[in-house]
């Protein structure tokens, strides 16, 4: 029973980019993994929709992947919703209007264009739905104690995997990396390993 990993973009580039598709094939290893593009990826254009916009084309995408796996006798499994920065944000939205299982933030961007005290921490403490955070510390649009400050004041069951010198994207700078003796693709391997965790805890609690 594998689960459905529905995979959003960030606001800046499409569900083509080497970066969502090297992470759409490293998380085919945990389900069957699904991606899509908000309606003005598609069309060109560099300004994300109206959030009731994004929502909608989200929980379209949604159906959509659903309806395919019911189409091919698929056995009911858990549906996830992981994106990356602003899809991992527009999927939070999705969840409460939607039956999800769980959900995974690549870069949650909590504070508004860097800015400290322009939060989007509403949706968050909205939650009934399981999440795991993947932040990085280097990641100003999600300083790690304002995270820490929502996360206690959630109602929902959440988690956070931490990447050390981590941007938003989760690369690390070589300096850094190299100081370690590891490599980028260790800490993306960490990061997998992390949301396969999470994923088995779901599965296993459905059993």
């Amino acid at each position: 029973m594998k689960p459905l990993l529905l995979f959003a973009p960030g606001a800046g580039a499409p569900s083509s980019h080497p970066w969502m598709q090297s992470w759409k094939e490293r998380l085919s290893e945990i389900g069957d993994v699904e991606t899509f593009d908000y309606d003005y990826l598609r069309e060109g254009r560099k300004r994300p929709d109206p959030l009731p916009t994004l929502i909608a084309a989200h929980r379209q995408a949604l159906a959509e992947a659903v309806r395919r796996r019911t189409a091919t006798g698929s056995t009911p499994a858990p549906r996830i919703l992981i994106g990356k920065s602003m899809g991992g944000r527009i999927g939070c939205h999705v969840s409460l209007e939607e039956k999800v299982d769980a959900l995974v933030c690549l870069g949650y961007p909590l504070c508004a264009m860097g800015d400290r005290t322009k939060l989007r921490d509403e949706v968050l403490r909205a939650l009934t739905t399981s999440i795991l955070f993947v932040q990085g510390t280097r990641d100003s649009l999600c300083p790690l104690d304002l995270l820490e400050r929502v996360r206690t004041e959630m109602k929902s069951s959440n988690f956070l995997h931490v990447v050390e010198g981590g941007d938003h994207s989760l690369r690390v700078p070589k300096r850094q990396i190299q100081a370690s003796g590891a490599t980028q693709e260790d800490v993306d391997q960490g990061i997998l390993q992390a949301v396969a965790r999470f994923v088995d805890g779901l599965v296993m609690s459905a059993d």
